[in-house]
C-alpha cells in the first residue's frame, strides 16, 4: 500500500499502513470467522479438534440428520479448518494441523471456559445439565474401573471442554478426577484381598493395573501394605471343615 498523508501524526504508522495492505488477508481472516458464526459449526469442529469421525457418528453424537451434518461440513472444509479422507466408501473429518485451525480451537475453548457459569448463588439451567454430565462421568469411571480413560476421551465422549469438566468435577467430588478414581480403585481392591481368593494379578487387572509390581506400589502407598502382607492381615484364617477335622484326628 502506498504511503499516504494522514491528518494527523502520531508516530510511525508506516509499518501499519504497509500491513493493512488491500484487505485481501483481512478477507480471508473474516471468512474463517464466517464459518465460526453458527453454535452448530463449532461444535462439530470443535468435535473434530479432538477425534476423526465419520458422518454418521458425528449425527449421532450431535442428534442431527446426516445432510445436516454433511451441509456444515462442507464450509469447514472449504474454509481449511477440517480436512478428510476416504477409506473406502467412509469418509472421515478431522481439524486440519494448519495454525489458523489450532488458533480457533483454542479461541472456542477459551471462550467456552470463561463463559461457563461455575458457582453461582443460585444454579441455573446449564449448570445443573453440567452437574449431570458429571455425575454420568462419575458413573462410567467407577462402573469401569477396570478400564483407563483419558480426560480428552471423556471430553469427547460428554461434549465438554476439558478445562470445564476438570474444574467441574473438582467442585463436585472435592478432588481431581485421577485421584478419586485411584481410590476407588483402592478400594475395591482392598475388598477383593479380603473377601476372595484371586490372585493378586487378577485383582491388578480388574482395578485397571496391567503391571502387577505397579499395583503393589500403588496400593502400598493407599494401605501401607503390600498386597500379600495385607490379605494376609485381613482375612481371616480359614479353619479347617468338619471332615477336614475328622480325617486329621485319623491320622
Amino acid at each position: 500500500m502506498e504511503s499516504v498523508p494522514l491528518p494527523h501524526d502520531h508516530g510511525d504508522e508506516t509499518a501499519i499502513l504497509e500491513r493493512l495492505g488491500t484487505g485481501g488477508n483481512f478477507q480471508i481472516a473474516a471468512e474463517v470467522f464466517k464459518q465460526l458464526g453458527d453454535a452448530t459449526r463449532i461444535r462439530i469442529f470443535w468435535l473434530l479438534c479432538h477425534c476423526e469421525e465419520c458422518v454418521v457418528n458425528i449425527s449421532a453424537m450431535l442428534d442431527m440428520s446426516s445432510p445436516a451434518v454433511s451441509h456444515h461440513l462442507r464450509p469447514l472444509r472449504d474454509s481449511g479448518l477440517i480436512v478428510s479422507r476416504r477409506d473406502g466408501k467412509e469418509v472421515y473429518y478431522r481439524a486440519s494441523s494448519t495454525p489458523l485451525s489450532q488458533l480457533a480451537h483454542q479461541m472456542i475453548e477459551q471462550v467456552m471456559d470463561i463463559a461457563c457459569p461455575r458457582q453461582l448463588p443460585e444454579p441455573q439451567r446449564g449448570e445443573a445439565d453440567q452437574m449431570e454430565v458429571i455425575h454420568r462421568i462419575h458413573q462410567q469411571l467407577i462402573e469401569h474401573l477396570d478400564q483407563r480413560f483419558t480426560i480428552e476421551e471423556l471430553a469427547r465422549q460428554h461434549l465438554m471442554n476439558p478445562t470445564t469438566l476438570k474444574a467441574a468435577f473438582k467442585s463436585v467430588y472435592g478432588t481431581s478426577i485421577a485421584a478419586h478414581v485411584r481410590e476407588h480403585r483402592m478400594e475395591q481392591a482392598a475388598r477383593l484381598l479380603r473377601e476372595t481368593a484371586l490372585p493378586v494379578a487378577e485383582i491388578a487387572a480388574r482395578v485397571g493395573y496391567d503391571s502387577q509390581s505397579k499395583f503393589s506400589g500403588a496400593f502400598k502407598i493407599f494401605s501401607g501394605e503390600l498386597p500379600t502382607e495385607y490379605r494376609k492381615s485381613r482375612r481371616p484364617e480359614e479353619r479347617p471343615s468338619e471332615t477336614q477335622c475328622h480325617e486329621l484326628r485319623r491320622l
